[in-house]
């Protein structure tokens, strides 16, 4: 194993894996917004439709199109975060007739835990990208204050970031002492960050390997 001569703490912010963490859980609100409200819409259409025919092909259409999505966030997880999850057994109806198949994918489990993922994933996409995304940008932008600090008595008007204002008196981030207390904060941020990453995309790994039918295996 071979040995580091920075601490983990101080490696994690730039290491790939980091900001694979980082990328999976930008790209996962975008696509959890799209699964769930084609799920939502064509599940509901469905329901609506079962006084008639017509809802059976509908949900089942639904059903397949879940496990669709299953599938990308199945090679999301591979390529990002190292998660190998093996894809659910195929849906096959005993006859091989349209009728048979749609019926073995309105029993099929692993199809209702894809719908279900589409469900619950979307509210937790939305907070997992807020809190990264604040940790990220404030991090980052506070660490690295004392180069960008001039900007604000250049362009804005004012000696730098403003803590307190009430139209007659404010508290600005100018003096050195206060850029590098402010620098410090950023560091702060910016080695939790890592670890808070983690903590978030466990639980999306957690989530993925739930769609399966048959558990996978993490890749070292």
């Amino acid at each position: 194993m071979p040995s580091h001569r920075l601490p983990a703490a101080i490696r994690a912010p730039f290491e790939g894996r980091t900001w694979r963490a980082l990328g999976y859980v930008l790209i996962g609100l975008p696509l959890s917004i799209c699964w769930f409200a084609l799920s939502v819409s064509l599940v509901s259409t469905g329901a609506g439709l079962l006084i008639t025919f017509l809802g059976v092909p509908v949900l089942a259409g639904a059903l397949a199109l879940c496990r669709g999505f299953g599938a990308v966030e199945r090679a999301r997880a591979r390529a990002l975060l190292g998660l190998d999850v093996a894809a659910p057994e195929p849906v096959r109806g005993r006859t091989g007739g349209a009728l048979s198949w749609m019926g073995a994918m309105l029993k099929s489990g692993a199809s209702w835990r894809h719908l279900l993922y589409a469900f619950v994933h979307m509210p937790w996409a939305v907070f997992s990208f807020s809190v990264a995304v604040a940790f990220w940008g404030w991090g980052w932008s506070l660490f690295t204050y004392p180069l960008w600090q001039w900007t604000f008595p250049a362009y804005v008007g004012q000696d730098g970031i403003q803590l307190y204002g009430d139209g007659t008196h404010g508290l600005y981030l100018d003096s050195p002492f206060e850029i590098a207390v402010t620098c410090a904060v950023g560091l702060l941020f910016v080695l939790v960050g890592p670890w808070l990453l983690r903590g978030l995309v466990a639980v999306d790994r957690f989530l993925v390997a739930g769609c399966s039918a048959r558990p996978g295996r993490r890749r070292a």
